[in-house]
């Protein structure tokens, strides 16, 4: 049912093709890559521009660009084990083009430590409604939604999907695409680590809403 919108993907894209229009899309951005300045330019600083300090390292989240996009797509990989709970970085940027062109608005982040990128999260906001399947709960529209979260494998276990989940979150709350009632996300049953990090920031469970069918992803939800 949700699958984190394939159903919307699949119908336009190739999974296997990343289209360069979109890192040409992404690196008219402006230079500076703090999460206050991201996709919102001239934006004066505030407390969202805070980087979360861990041993006296720096975590944050930066646009993909030229100089970050050749790691991002090929050299961040989860382990073996973890491959059936989310999709590829190449597949997650083709998906955010083909969302871009029809209507939805993705927000594609390296996770960096020190500035060099451990791992990838996408936002999503804006979902079109007419793309809204049968069952599909009200809340996957005009919501955001925590779309893609990884970790490459030789940096887990840190602490760091956690620090780029309250990044996320901060960056949410600026109301990049304007203010929404919910943020929205889905993961594997079976993904026992997602569900513990997802519910220590507050999304519930939407079990009316799964159906338990293979390859279904159970909905959380948090009201922002």
């Amino acid at each position: 049912m949700l699958c984190l919108f394939q159903h919307f993907i699949t119908s336009h894209v190739n999974y296997c093709t990343v289209s360069l229009k979109f890192l040409f899309c992404l690196s008219n951005q402006p230079k500076p890559l703090r999460i206050n300045s991201y996709y919102m330019p001239g934006m004066i600083k505030s407390k969202y521009s805070e980087v979360i300090q861990m041993k006296k390292e720096t975590i944050t989240l930066e646009k993909i660009t030229y100089k970050n996009y050749i790691k991002v797509l090929f050299g961040l990989n989860v382990n073996r084990k973890q491959k059936e709970f989310v999709a590829s970085n190449m597949c997650s940027l083709a998906e955010a083009y083909v969302a871009l062109s029809n209507g939805y608005t993705p927000y594609p982040f390296a996770i960096c430590r020190n500035g060099k990128p451990v791992g990838f999260l996408m936002i999503g906001s804006g979902f079109p409604e007419e793309e809204k399947e049968e069952g599909d709960p009200d809340f996957i529209i005009d919501n955001y939604c925590i779309w893609r979260l990884m970790i490459d494998k030789k940096y887990q276990g840190r602490g760091y999907g956690r620090k780029a989940m309250e990044l996320a979150l901060e960056f949410i709350r600026t109301w990049p695409s304007g203010k929404k009632k919910y943020c929205w996300l889905s993961y594997e049953p079976e993904n026992e680590l997602a569900k513990k990090l997802y519910a220590s920031f507050g999304f519930v469970e939407q079990p009316q809403y799964f159906a338990g069918k293979p390859g279904e992803e159970m909905p959380a939800l948090l009201e922002l």
